[in-house]
């Protein structure tokens, strides 16, 4: 371990260095000296904003300006066309959007689809489920990854990241009822008076500060002519939102997560810097942001338009990123449109027939705005604004109606969108060669089958957000969705479940002797990884096939190798309404080993077992009932015992911090050798 820590101090750039080194003097300062740790005067504010009058004069004229000319989105000078299509095209929505600003207001919040009953503030040091409070003091002495000191610290972040002031904007957008702004300036000025400046868990991660920072932006331009916004509050909130922005550039992820964390933080900077052309500052802010955004973006997002870390989440977090620099932006250069092409396209191709995204590595059941009331599952809200943007009607067609793109891009662009023709696309196969993901498909109803692999590198950098998924898969047919990955569920609440949630057994792949391919370690390492690539794909009138390979079992004492083929056999082939997808799993070996073939079913499918090769899992009851019949066979190779079926209680989390019971089959077996057998799903509608 030393000499693991001493190659890494080796291995860092002059740069890094001195980055670092400013990071920490800055802390130093800070916790020594005090510096920065005091609300700014108004004199300090006054010499932080071009307006030359007095700061009252300026506070006027700046609320003025973003009501006549807001710089963020051009859904801001839009209001009486968005609210009437709101009504009009999104009644359900608009009840849900007033409705959810009541509980805000009645001091009941959302955090990861959970909803908790304060009183009417929030203690914002709470982790609300474990009820354990962080101290107030410097944020760099707090043990904020130790769940016995800080709980789920995600819980208290997110409640901190005031999406929901966001919500409270859109009600008052939809009502003009000013109750909706005075609880706005209500819940900040507790947030202000409750965490001064460098004080807290809610000023330990520049990321959730950049977060907080977009959200207030947002919020404070949807109650720009509210009576309950006056100078002095006005006044209040700048001086934090200036101090958060700082504290953020302070603290650039630049070397601790330059992943996204680092283009959140850059997104911030870019935002303040474009919306408050007002601050001395918003120049260097907007520019700083931008040069971060556009360096990284080749880093981040592969030739194939996947981004780098194999997490799916983050793949929809940095769509949405650089969305938002697109609507940010005069001029877009033609790397940004070229790379966001790409993570639109992904996404359409990971979303399933029954519209929820697959799920592959970790998940953090945030989003940069909650603008809309689709599920944390549920992307096609970021794909219909790529397809407003990029005028794709297959897009649409997989998208489906977005309210999101309205309050988005605002009226005009929505209505593009709403004009655009929809087509289905016409692939049925597609290779995501660089990260190692395959999709096939025979179609793209609600009906149609959808198989997504995972054969690819396990992660990047320190591989914080990977999962040892290699060759696993998902399963969708017959208009039900059958196999998924589990989730994630938590980071640092649980470290013995976490580890159990990213190895193989919660995954639909093969593990040996009680091994998972890759070992985790810490929350966010590993002690070993494993790597995968497809060797064979095939696209035939008849079928579509993928054959892959993994090489996590070598590690053993008699290494193991396992290659995978998927065969989709096309409906239209065979002229049945069953569909067909056989997995066939071949083990070289020289001894004796004990394999387990994992199943992870959604939950709401129902499984039993048939006879000793042969299960049978329900979909639905009635009319809906889905049925899906799985078979298992021995192939070549010697098998030292019979199979022994188990049906096993597990869970699948579609969002952080939530679980809903399933169900896991999981086949045991001893062999000896190479050996091989085939799995055969047969699912088959009403």
């Amino acid at each position: 371990m030393i000499w693991d820590k001493l190659h890494k101090l080796r291995d860092k750039s002059a740069h890094e260095w001195l980055t670092r080194g400013r990071q920490e003097l800055a802390k130093w300062q800070e916790r020594l000296l005090g510096k920065g740790c005091a609300e700014l005067s108004d004199a300090q504010l006054s010499k932080m904003l071009t307006n030359a009058g007095t700061l009252n004069d300026a506070l006027t004229a700046l609320c003025q300006r973003m009501r006549d000319t807001p710089r963020l989105t051009p859904a801001f000078t839009q209001r009486a066309e968005i609210v009437r299509l709101m009504r009009e095209r999104f009644p359900a929505e608009t009840q849900r959007l007033i409705s959810q600003a009541d509980d805000v207001s009645a001091g009941r919040f959302t955090i990861f689809e959970q909803t908790f009953a304060f009183d009417l503030m929030p203690d914002w040091h709470v982790e609300p489920r474990s009820g354990k409070r962080t101290p107030l003091e410097h944020w760099s002495k707090l043990d904020y990854l130790n769940p016995d000191f800080a709980g789920d610290k995600k819980f208290t972040w997110e409640l901190s990241r005031h999406q929901f002031l966001v919500t409270l904007g859109q009600a008052y957008w939809l009502t003009g009822d000013e109750k909706y702004a005075a609880r706005f300036v209500e819940l900040v000025n507790d947030w202000i008076e409750k965490n001064p400046p460098k004080q807290g868990i809610n000023w330990a991660s520049s990321l959730e500060l950049a977060f907080r920072v977009i959200a207030w932006l947002w919020a404070l331009h949807y109650f720009a002519d509210a009576p309950s916004v006056t100078n002095e509050f006005l006044k209040r909130m700048l001086k934090s939102l200036i101090q958060q922005t700082q504290h953020v550039e302070t603290y650039l992820s630049l070397y601790f997560s330059p992943n996204t964390h680092l283009t959140g933080e850059a997104l911030a900077l870019l935002y303040v810097g474009t919306a408050l052309p007002e601050l001395r500052q918003a120049e260097h802010w907007r520019a700083t942001g931008r040069d971060i955004l556009l360096k990284h973006l080749p880093r981040h997002v592969g030739r194939d338009g996947v981004y780098f870390e194999q997490a799916s989440y983050y793949h929809r977090y940095t769509t949405d990123f650089y969305a938002h620099l697109w609507l940010l932006s005069d001029e877009v250069p033609t790397l940004v449109k070229d790379k966001l092409a790409g993570l639109f396209e992904h996404l359409m191709w990971i979303t399933r027939p029954d519209g929820g995204a697959t799920f592959y590595g970790d998940d953090d059941g945030g989003k940069l705005l909650w603008l809309s009331a689709r599920k944390t599952d549920d992307w096609r809200d970021t794909l219909a604004t790529g397809a407003a943007v990029f005028n794709r009607s297959d897009w649409k067609f997989v998208a489906g109606e977005s309210s999101e793109l309205l309050w988005l891009a605002g009226a005009e662009s929505w209505q593009v969108y709403d004009a655009l023709k929809t087509e289905a696309p016409t692939a049925d196969f597609k290779a995501f060669v660089e990260s190692g993901y395959y999709v096939m498909r025979d179609g793209w109803q609600d009906e149609a089958s959808y198989v997504w692999i995972d054969s690819g590198k396990h992660g990047a950098m320190n591989c914080g957000h990977a999962h040892s998924d290699a060759l696993s898969f998902e399963f969708a047919a017959a208009g039900a969705t059958w196999l998924v990955d589990p989730g994630t569920f938590t980071y640092t609440g649980d470290l013995a479940l976490r580890n159990e949630i990213r190895s193989s057994f919660s995954h639909s792949t093969v593990s040996v002797d009680g091994e998972t391919q890759s070992v985790p370690d810490k929350a966010f390492t590993w002690r070993h990884t494993a790597q995968s690539l497809i060797r064979e794909c095939r696209n035939s009138d008849a079928e579509l096939a993928v054959t892959g390979q993994q090489n996590g079992y070598v590690r053993l004492s008699d290494p193991v190798r396992q290659r995978r083929s998927f065969n989709l056999l096309k409906k239209n082939f065979t002229a049945s309404d069953t569909t067909r997808l056989v997995i066939r799993d071949e083990m070289e070996a020289q001894a004796a080993h004990r394999y387990a073939v994992h199943f992870h079913f959604a939950p709401d499918c129902v499984v039993t077992l048939e006879n000793e090769t042969q299960a049978r899992v329900i979909h639905g009851s009635g009319p809906s009932e889905k049925m899906l019949y799985v078979n298992w066979q021995p192939g070549s190779g010697k098998f030292l015992s019979e199979a022994d079926w188990q049906i096993t209680p597990g869970w699948v989390s579609r969002c952080y911090g939530q679980r809903t019971a399933a169900q896991v089959l999981t086949i045991r077996f001893e062999a000896t050798g190479d050996v091989t057998w085939e799995t055969v799903f047969a699912a088959v509608g009403n």
